[in-house]
């Protein structure tokens, strides 16, 4: 290896170890932050329990302690702000998995007058947690938390935030993630222990089907909901926001081709999409459809799959995968034009603009 090469080589290596040691102080810092607020919340609610008439009480506290801060430290502790570290810790210290983690077993009432003695408890527990252990449970930005906080169903806020931690989703994506409804998409193709697991485990990958999501939401596309644009240009929309795509796709997918061409008989047919997921070890073909779903659309996809399982898998790789992508489709059509074993072929629809929360509710209640 030449001089220069070396020189180079050790450039980059340099320059990796300097990137990951500055994302390490940086999620320190955030991790740290994180847990500074969650400590003020638990001072802020001890104090309140002292206090007689701990609403009224409450209010006096955060509006001296806002004074007080904000004199010392300038911006970032207004009332507002204040009662959202309040709340913040409220939330976590109630939080299953961290409860979990720090192996706190605190019974579960409904009583108020046990609530408040549940909280006190709860508190002395938190004071004689390790810091370190406290600390690497609060992985996210302080932004991501305030965000997470608007959820009130745990189980879905448990989701997003595993979520957010393993792919390292910005605040955008977050929310994004959240207004396409991801959990609810996912939730819904699993059974009650599949759900307990998305909310434990975030998104498991172990078979074809927990890579499917009904509907796909592609408003980043920039299209307009009625179906005035051919099927091209959708593939082509795709190909220009690959990145996006590949996220509502989900975890493990690479792209490999457009308009892959096979042919047999001499014959040309082309697949619109090809893709692999790496935790399946598959290939992942998708057809791009405008309007209703035919049972020949099944079919041809059907004969993409077999295609690429005997001429383009290698050993070790698992059988292919098919996914129609279609505006509307008919269950029924679905059901008896694939095998009832069917672990390969799947239809799902996609919508090119961002549902409200009432329409994606019906939306998924309509399948």
């Amino acid at each position: 290896m030449s001089k220069e090469l070396q020189n180079k080589a050790l450039f980059q290596q340099v320059v990796v170890l300097l990137q990951n040691a500055q994302q390490q102080v940086l999620r320190t810092v955030n991790s740290t932050m994180t847990y500074t607020y969650f400590e003020i919340g638990r001072m802020i609610v001890e104090e309140e329990q002292n206090g007689k008439e701990r609403a009224e009480y409450g209010k006096q506290i955060l509006k001296g302690l806002s004074q007080q801060l904000t004199k010392e430290f300038g911006k970032g502790f207004s009332l507002s702000s204040l009662e959202q570290i309040r709340k913040f810790y409220l939330i976590y210290s109630n939080s299953t998995m961290l409860l979990r983690i720090l192996n706190i077993q605190i019974p579960q009432t409904l009583s108020t007058e046990l609530d408040s003695q549940k909280t006190q408890s709860l508190s002395t527990e938190f004071k004689n947690i390790d810091f370190q252990t406290l600390i690497s449970f609060f992985k996210l930005t302080w932004s991501h938390y305030t965000f997470l906080m608007r959820i009130d169903d745990e189980k879905e806020r448990s989701f997003y935030e595993i979520e957010s931690e393993k792919h390292n989703w910005s605040v955008r994506e977050l929310k994004r993630q959240y207004d396409s409804a991801l959990y609810t998409r996912l939730a819904l193709s699993r059974d009650k222990e599949g759900v307990l697991k998305l909310s434990e485990e975030g998104q498991i990958i172990e078979k074809p089907k927990d890579i499917i999501k009904d509907p796909y939401i592609l408003e980043f596309l920039g299209l307009p909901e009625l179906h005035n644009y051919s099927e091209s240009e959708l593939e082509q929309e795709i190909i220009n926001k690959l990145e996006h795509f590949l996220l509502e796709l989900g975890e493990g997918f690479a792209f490999v081709a457009r308009q892959k061409r096979i042919t047999f008989d001499d014959k040309h047919f082309y697949i619109d999409l090809v893709f692999y997921n790496r935790v399946l070890k598959s290939f992942v073909l998708i057809d791009l459809k405008i309007g209703e779903l035919k049972h020949q659309d099944l079919g041809q996809m059907q004969m993409y799959v077999n295609y690429y399982d005997r001429e383009m898998c290698l050993e070790g790789e698992n059988k292919t995968i098919g996914i129609v992508l279609c505006q509307n489709k008919s269950d029924l059509v679905v059901e008896y034009t694939l095998p009832d074993n069917n672990e390969q072929i799947f239809a799902s629809k996609y919508k090119t603009i961002l549902p409200s929360k009432e329409d994606l509710i019906k939306l998924i209640n309509s399948k």
